[in-house]
């Protein structure tokens, strides 16, 4: 009895849009104070919106330490005196100050509570100054582990770079550490040894030589940013540049690399001006074109940094020379070139304000891949490709995590999540409406952060369909839907099984070699063909299971 009532709670919680994990038996993830503050909107952030940063700081690589500040000024949205800002141990703030006056804070975790001595009227812009020291943690797996890489090129030089999806950019620098509040613009000042350079995002504004031999380069960013887009890159670094003629004019694209790769990257860095004119075909304008277009070497395999793409796939195709889709496809392009660089238009553009909702990143950027071997190959291209990558996905848990603790779901995002988008575009039905219903999306929430629930509705709106159970069915459950069918003579019966309340998805079924499109629902249906059945064949795009149950 109480399994079945569990069963209930489950079907109610689904249909509903809920997540339903943990209640047969496994086990309930626990989360800490820590995880709320990170993960929440919490009071000491709702009252004010951030409007700019000025970081500014100086990296050592001789002891691995980094040591600045952080200006922020943002707007009173509603009076009150306690800020929450995020920087995670063991760095450590110094010092705060606004309009002149050190404030008091104290530290909880890695968050701290600042008492603001000022009045906060609403409406107000308002500066506070952060100072900080530290050593940041260091990446064990970068960019899956977050933190900080430090390592050395093969001529002994330094080389070092940020990455901190998930673990947040408050590992390096002291900021408002949540996604749902993306800075309107930013300056960004790194100090380094005078041989080498940083790289960051936006603009470089100035380089500056200071008496004591090292470097102070000034990136400034003019368009809304999220905080783990932030990065830099520092090494020996030698640049090329090229302009792109794209839908707004002449994109700047600049490149950044190890000197002993120069030659490398110029022949593989073609695939840039490629990705770029798939992806504003697909997706519309890129969408930094103040901020320019930056691919810079780091350390490890690459990151999405906005403007400011890293890149470190050794200057071959695939995924470190593999084909992820077993297909042979994959290895007509660089993965890392053209996946991190779709993240521009899903991740930069449109930006998840919970992380639990990562799957509007990685899910139409992982399709985004197939949609640029469709452009230069072919649709059957994109569609062996997104349809090759299924053999990665493990149905282990909801791609859609739990909310307010910064939990992101499962890694089911990329594989399954392209191949639910690719199931939807066969209900679109429609190539050229699918392709403005991408561009649509892009302009819609140009700039935003979005939630899942925002997505979804676009979606159904643009589809012409009610998406709920659909997005029910492959976002918040782990079980793929079964066609399964028995026919006889003329007649065959069909039925969904293995679903969520309410799935009824129309699907294409070749009978005997010719389509037709049945509308299953869980209760047994019927179809008459024109002729006797012989052969039942499931649209191969669809990503369903069939049973025969004959």
């Amino acid at each position: 009895m109480k399994k079945y009532l569990k069963l209930l709670l489950i079907s109610f919680l689904i249909s509903n849009g809920i997540q339903a994990q943990g209640l047969l038996g496994k086990p309930e993830v626990v989360f800490t104070r820590q995880d709320s503050l990170r993960g929440s909107i919490t009071k000491e952030r709702a009252w004010w919106d951030v409007k700019r940063y000025f970081l500014d700081v100086k990296v050592n690589p001789a002891d691995s330490t980094i040591i600045g500040s952080n200006t922020i000024q943002y707007k009173v949205l509603q009076p009150y005196n306690v800020m929450q800002i995020d920087l995670q141990t063991p760095m450590e703030i110094t010092k705060i100050t606004q309009d002149g006056t050190a404030l008091k804070y104290k530290r909880e975790g890695n968050a701290f509570f600042i008492t603001l001595a000022s009045a906060q009227n609403t409406g107000a812009i308002k500066e506070i100054k952060i100072f900080y020291h530290g050593k940041p943690k260091v990446a064990v797996r970068p960019p899956w582990d977050g933190g900080l890489t430090w390592k050395k090129d093969k001529n002994g030089d330094n080389f070092i770079a940020s990455s901190c999806q998930g673990l947040g950019a408050s590992v390096w620098w002291p900021n408002k550490d949540h996604m749902y509040d993306e800075v309107e613009g930013m300056k960004i000042s790194v100090n380094v040894p005078g041989k080498l350079t940083d790289v960051s995002n936006g603009r470089l504004e100035n380089v500056k030589t200071l008496k004591d031999g090292t470097k102070t380069y000034t990136w400034v960013v003019k368009n809304p940013i999220n905080n783990y887009g932030v990065n830099i890159n520092i090494g020996d670094y030698v640049t090329f540049s090229e302009k792109y003629k794209g839908e707004k004019g002449d994109l700047d694209c600049t490149y950044y690399v190890l000197k002993d790769n120069l030659a490398k990257a110029k022949e593989q860095f073609k695939d840039v001006p490629r990705m770029l004119k798939a992806f504003e075909h697909w997706f519309g304008p890129y969408p930094f074109y103040e901020d320019s277009y930056k691919l810079v070497e780091a350390p490890y395999l690459g990151m999405e940094h906005q403007s400011c793409v890293t890149y470190g796939n050794g200057y071959q195709n695939g995924y470190l020379g593999r084909d992820l889709s077993g297909t042979g496809w994959g290895l007509k392009f660089d993965f890392i070139i053209v996946h991190e660089s779709g993240h521009e238009w899903f991740a930069n553009n449109i930006t998840y304000k919970d992380i639990a909702d990562m799957w509007i990143h990685e899910s139409f950027t992982c399709y985004s891949e197939s949609l640029f071997l469709e452009y230069y190959y072919g649709k059957e291209a994109g569609g062996e490709y997104v349809r090759g990558i299924r053999k990665n996905i493990q149905n282990d848990k909801p791609i859609i995590g739990h909310y307010d603790v910064n939990n992101e779901g499962s890694g089911d995002m990329y594989y399954k999540g392209a191949n639910m988008l690719n199931t939807m575009r066969q209900l679109v039905n429609n190539d050229e409406k699918w392709r403005n219903i991408l561009r649509g999306l892009n302009s819609t929430f140009y700039h935003q952060t979005v939630t899942t629930k925002q997505v979804e509705d676009y979606l159904s709106q643009q589809v012409g369909m009610n998406l709920n159970p659909f997005f029910n069915q492959y976002l918040r459950d782990i079980r793929i839907p079964t066609l399964e069918y028995t026919f006889q003579e003329n007649t065959i019966k069909y039925r969904w099984t293995n679903i969520v309340p309410g799935f009824d998805m129309p699907v294409k079924v070749a009978l005997n070699g010719t389509e037709v499109t049945l509308n299953p629902k869980a209760d047994w249906s019927e179809f008459t063909n024109s002729s006797k059945i012989e052969k039942v064949e499931i649209n191969k795009d669809f990503y369903v299971f069939s049973k025969n149950a004959n």
